[in-house]
């Protein structure tokens, strides 16, 4: 009888019988342990790209009883703040063994359980999670199951990596004030633990220098979002002459809502938006932004995680990174 071997998977076993060696010299050289001759260890590999052979990384993990799979949850990949702390993360990987496993939430609002739900059955050994909408308490609880840390918002007790939301929306709104206007609305998204200091700087801004605050609440983060609820703003008998954002996607659909009711921009209305996105700088769009820095943040929260999973027992991590307001074409002057 003929045993067809065509479609079995090449094994340790196969490497082992090409070099010459034992299946746990293999398994040595493929874990990066001590005890393989850098001679050895290059064969093996020659052996393993020959054949076709692939390690399994998961079972490797299982085998040692540690867990060095990255995963990353990101809120909303359409927006590009995400890409850029994406690349971050993948460049304090790079040099490193670590596998990075991506999930990316399927709802417009971020609350997808789903995602973070397959990360757990990939076995990760951390999880970066930007943006996380959960409460303070449910996002340490996840915590408790799987270390965690929280990109582009801080959580008590949990490692976190974020910006200073509170001093970049003043620069925003006193940005705008400074220019004359008085009647700048705040144009937000939907309520969540973490994720309210950029709204409550802007009003204390405005309350400090004598001005009424105006804040109308997105039904979520999206370009589509700020559009409609910018039509709403502008439809008022005494519309702001300015919009500050929450994030850049907001800022743009404000811009085409401004478009769409003959208002010209900078002229009738002034736009500030926040992440500093790589669009926010496209000639023609010219958005005056608050930079977070997300690719700094990214590469932090990856550097962090390395460590994590070095050091479980490491003292809880909190990096702030310094805000910067990048003035372009989209403000000036009111008429």
């Amino acid at each position: 009888m003929v045993t067809d071997n065509r479609h079995r998977s090449t094994t340790q076993s196969d490497v082992a019988k090409e070099v010459g060696v034992s299946r746990t010299l293999v398994s040595f050289a493929f874990r990066g342990a001590p005890g393989v001759s850098d001679e050895t260890k290059q064969a093996i590999f020659d052996a393993a790209k020959r054949l076709g052979y692939r390690p399994n990384a998961v079972a490797a993990d299982l085998a040692r009883k540690h867990r060095s799979a990255v995963g990353l949850y990101l809120m909303d990949i359409r927006n590009e703040v995400y890409a850029d702390i994406l690349s971050g993360v993948r460049t304090a990987l790079h040099e490193q063994s670590n596998r990075l496993i991506l999930s990316v939430s399927r709802s417009t609002d971020g609350e997808d359980q789903g995602a973070l739900k397959s990360l757990m059955e990939a076995h990760v050994g951390i999880v970066i999670a930007a943006t996380l909408l959960d409460s303070d308490e449910q996002v340490r609880e996840l915590a408790r199951s799987v270390p965690l840390i929280s990109v582009t918002r801080p959580v008590e007790g949990v490692d976190s990596v974020y910006s200073d939301d509170a001093a970049g929306a003043r620069a925003a709104t006193e940005h705008l004030i400074n220019l004359g206007h008085t009647r700048i609305a705040h144009l937000a998204g939907p309520v969540y633990d973490g994720h309210t200091v950029r709204r409550q700087s802007y009003a204390k801004t405005m309350r400090d220098a004598g001005l009424k605050p105006l804040v109308l609440a997105a039904e979520d983060f999206t370009q589509d979002a700020g559009q409609r609820a910018t039509a709403e703003l502008l439809g008022m008998a005494d519309r702001p002459t300015a919009i500050f954002a929450h994030n850049d996607q907001l800022a743009l659909g404000a811009r085409e809502a401004a478009y769409a009711q003959d208002l010209s921009v900078p002229g009738e209305l002034s736009l500030v938006g926040y992440d500093n996105s790589r669009v926010a700088a496209l000639h023609g769009i010219d958005l005056t932004s608050v930079d977070l820095h997300a690719a700094e943040l990214g590469l932090i929260a990856g550097t962090i995680a390395l460590d994590r999973l070095r050091n479980p027992e490491a003292p809880v991590a909190d990096r702030c990174l310094t805000t910067e307001l990048v003035m372009r074409a989209s403000t000036a002057p009111p008429a």
